[in-house]
């Protein structure tokens, strides 16, 4: 057959090279927070984060580059399982936790109000430099439904 009429197999540059999930885009500025400098320099544009909490892998580029999560400047979620799902606020699996076995959304729905005000920094405080609101609701409900 013409190679001309084959499609040849696509490797899309978002599939972390350690466990082959889709990746999560990252600005620089999110690198920058979380990764020494000559971690961040071996990076390419664009970059992006692997969120599955088993893979070492923590940032990673389209040339199969890679910083594992042991090269990060401190604990993060969900590589980090300890680390506080909010890193603006303090926010942790325990809080969110409490309020389901206590049948209350106190903690979690203070966290919401403050998450969507100015004071967050998501950009710099996540590790994938993105709000998380989605991820404590997720896990808010997760555990509600089990």
């Amino acid at each position: 057959m013409n190679k001309a009429f084959v499609k040849e197999t696509e490797d899309p540059g978002d599939r972390c090279p350690g466990c082959g999930g889709i990746g999560t885009s990252v600005y620089r500025t999110t690198i920058e927070a979380h990764l020494p400098a000559e971690d961040c320099e071996r990076l390419a544009d664009p970059a992006y984060f692997c969120p599955y909490p088993t893979c070492d892998v923590a940032y990673f580029d389209e040339f199969a580059r890679t910083v594992p999560a042991s090269r990060l400047r401190r604990p993060l979620y969900p590589k980090d399982a300890a680390a506080p799902i909010c890193p603006c606020f303090g926010l942790t699996c325990d809080d969110i936790e409490a309020d389901v076995a206590e049948g209350v959304v106190t903690r979690v729905k203070a966290h919401l109000t403050r998450a969507q005000s100015d004071e967050a920094h998501c950009e710099t405080a996540t590790a994938d430099g993105r709000s998380c609101v989605a991820a404590v609701q997720r896990y808010f409900m997760r555990l509600r439904g089990s």
